[in-house]
């Protein structure tokens, strides 16, 4: 028995995030459960594509009613959907989540995060570290049975924005899984609502760390966080945390061996600032393309991923933000990958057009003044060619030297 596509809670968190504009939110959400229910076309393999936004049967005429009580009645719909929520699916704790519903989630929790968390909303993602997609509980005999041969080699993956856990696993590759085999890691995942915060998801992830730390099955001699994106942002955030929290008995961040951030937007993403770096992040799941109707929305997790900020940003003169800087943690390696969309090297366009999101000297912390680099040594920084930002996550070279750096 597989997970459902759509939840009763689903729809009632959709509803709650208006008063004003239920019916038009009613119609986005009906828009993204036609595109997670209907196969897209690939060449050579058939499938059909939804030649509109509306469903069909029974999924249909809940739609139609959420629509047509909002407008004769003028109020929310919560109550409506809490009447219809016996005839909804079920969420099955024992089965592993839905790869597409998880990434409609990641990407609305992307969008609109912070307001989702705000006002408590049902579709807020809580932080969590998982494994193959489901929560770990932070208590030792637990993860000694959830994960089998955990190793002391401990590897925390952080996903980026608008993204979720599960798309680590990219084009038939996981970076964490063929470490595990190869190297002896143990990968586990962190989901988080990349719409908060960089700052605050670091806050939270600080103490997290020392739960999964303090829980692990076997002492951790060797702890590595390997961050994509936002993520590397987030895993430096809580490094930072984590130290200044260190009064307080925390461990954890004194014994982080090896940071390594692929495509992680250091000095900030200017592309992002026309909007761009969302439209490119939804499409990696074509199911989530109706939130590109969001496209100007602005959650905080996206404002700091534009800027490069890790703590709270400071106001400037012009009245916009800009990042405390934060130097990279002294305790560890730290390693910065950068990608290109470029072919070749050499030219001010392949550092310019960087990964399509990032550029180059962003990825790897480089500044037009010195003094604001972030100083990765030369020998633990990277380019790799022809390679776009969600293409970080299956590129053959980028697993290349993650061994190389790792073994």
């Amino acid at each position: 028995m597989t997970q459902p596509l759509l939840q009763a809670a689903d729809l009632r968190g959709a509803a709650r995030l208006t008063t004003d504009a239920v019916a038009g939110l009613a119609s986005l959400v009906e828009a993204m459960h036609t595109r997670i229910v209907t196969l897209p076309r690939i060449p050579g393999l058939g499938g059909t594509v939804a030649t509109d936004e509306r469903t069909g049967g029974v999924t249909g005429l809940v739609y139609e009613t959420v629509r047509g009580v909002t407008h004769l009645a003028g109020g929310t719909v919560e109550a409506l959907l809490g009447w219809l929520a016996p005839a909804l699916a079920a969420a099955d704790p024992h089965q592993p989540p839905r790869a597409e519903r998880e990434a409609v989630l990641a990407a609305l929790n992307g969008v609109l995060g912070d307001h989702l968390a705000t006002t408590d909303n049902p579709l807020a993602i809580t932080m969590q570290f998982r494994h193959s997609g489901r929560p770990l509980p932070l208590e030792r005999h637990a993860l000694r049975t959830r994960l089998g041969g955990a190793t002391p080699k401990l590897m925390v993956l952080l996903h980026g924005l608008c993204m979720n856990d599960l798309q680590w696993h990219r084009a038939g590759h996981a970076h964490g899984e063929a470490l595990a085999r190869e190297l002896g890691y143990t990968p586990v995942y962190l989901h988080y609502n990349s719409g908060l915060s960089v700052s605050t998801n670091g806050r939270i992830l600080a103490s997290l760390m020392e739960g999964l730390y303090s829980a692990w099955p076997v002492p951790v001699e060797r702890l590595v966080m390997l961050g994509h994106s936002m993520g590397g942002l987030v895993a430096r955030s809580a490094i930072h945390h984590g130290v200044q929290m260190q009064r307080g008995g925390l461990r954890w961040p004194g014994r982080v061996n090896d940071l390594i951030c692929l495509g992680t937007p250091h000095q900030g993403a200017p592309l992002e600032r026309a909007g761009h770096g969302v439209d490119l992040l939804l499409g990696a799941a074509p199911y989530a393309a109706p939130l590109a109707r969001l496209g100007k929305v602005r959650s905080a997790g996206i404002n700091d991923l534009r800027l490069g900020n890790i703590l709270k940003g400071l106001a400037g003169d012009d009245g916009s933000h800009r990042a405390d800087r934060v130097n990279l943690p002294e305790s560890a390696r730290c390693f910065a990958v950068a990608a290109s969309l470029s072919p070749a090297s050499g030219s001010m366009k392949a550092r310019l057009l960087g990964d399509g999101l990032v550029p180059v000297a962003s990825a790897l912390g480089q500044y037009s003044d010195p003094a604001l680099s972030l100083g990765f040594a030369p020998e633990r920084q990277a380019v790799v060619y022809g390679t776009g930002h969600l293409d970080l996550l299956s590129s053959t070279e980028v697993y290349g030297l993650l061994r190389q750096w790792l073994n």
